[in-house]
């Protein structure tokens, strides 16, 4: 595939609208990023362990320890119109 058509396909899939001097000038950059993927695809990774994140990542959430909970009613008694054991509020829905 021709340069060209990668710059055209990186630029649709970008979303850039690019001129023909912006191609031209961006056709070697291009081949560069390339080239110097392909030789990072020469290295032997073989040792390497793979990773999902550089750094360890550990679990940050405290236990979910059971609390005792307020009574019914003193939630309801901070309610500005309780009603039957529930909290009413204002008709939305015609």
């Amino acid at each position: 595939m021709s340069s060209e058509l990668n710059i055209d396909r990186i630029a649709r899939l970008a979303r850039l609208k690019l001129t023909d001097d912006e191609k031209q000038k961006l056709a070697p950059q291009l081949a560069k990023i390339v080239d110097y993927i392909d030789l990072l695809g020469e290295l032997d990774t073989s040792d390497v362990e793979p990773t999902a994140h550089i750094l360890p990542v550990q679990n940050v959430f405290r236990e979910d320890d059971p609390v005792k909970n307020f009574p019914e009613a003193d939630y309801l008694s901070l309610a500005p119109k309780p009603d039957k054991g529930h909290y009413e509020v204002p008709k939305i829905i015609g």
